[in-house]
């Protein structure tokens, strides 16, 4: 017998694959996402004195206030909805909307569980000194970090592939739409665990597929 399956961590990342996706409206996405990359560079300073402030409230407090966990959580989920559209998986033609809101009509979806304690000790040290071997391995993944998601690195030359692909067949490889998104996924992971909006220890594993992994127990 088995129980109904639960998800697998705090942090939730879904995404559907449109279709049918254009040949040719890739070429033009970066200069359709200039507005949002002007928005999120501020949204992203403001990220860091949120986290700046949820550190310290963490400290004392143990408690992630939830305003600013709701507000970094929406920069999070803004920064997604544009990666997939654009250039971190080119796998909607939908153009992202302005918003901080979960949008769960939007193909491409992010939740945080809200953790009602966080340790104090953790805080000192998950963001930069626990978080060390997964930067090096999201480096290789993604090149580097830019408002249009990502700079080279693996998802850049995977997602290349798949526009390519799209241009001459019209159609967005699925195994490839799989390994694109589970790399994403695992890079939200720790990007939500160096914000300091979880103390859950971001999985070394590559959770492939559009839809979230779960775990089932067998009773």
């Amino acid at each position: 017998m088995t129980t109904p399956r639960t998800p697998d961590g705090p942090v939730r990342v879904n995404a559907v694959l449109d279709a049918p996706l254009s040949r040719w409206l890739w070429l033009v996405k970066w200069i359709l996402v200039i507005p949002h990359a002007v928005l999120l560079f501020f949204l992203w300073i403001a990220f860091t004195v949120v986290s700046v402030i949820a550190f310290f409230c963490i400290l004392f407090t143990e408690r992630y206030p939830r305003a600013l966990f709701d507000f970094n959580l929406g920069v999070l989920r803004w920064t997604w909805r544009v990666a997939y559209y654009s250039y971190g998986a080119l796998a909607t033609d939908r153009y992202p909307p302005f918003s901080l809101g979960a949008e769960p009509d939007y193909p491409a979806r992010l939740d945080v569980v809200y953790p009602e304690r966080l340790s104090r000790g953790l805080v000192l040290v998950k963001w930069w000194l626990l978080a060390i071997p997964h930067y090096i391995v999201i480096g290789f993944f993604v090149g580097g970090f830019h408002l249009a998601w990502w700079d080279g690195g693996l998802v850049g030359v995977l997602t290349l592939i798949a526009a390519v692909v799209l241009a001459f067949t019209e159609r967005y490889p699925r195994d490839l739409f799989d390994l694109v998104v589970g790399l994403n996924r695992w890079v939200l992971r720790v990007a939500a665990y160096a914000g300091l909006m979880t103390d859950t220890y971001p999985p070394f594993r590559l959770d492939m597929g559009g839809a979230e992994p779960s775990t089932a127990k067998s009773l």
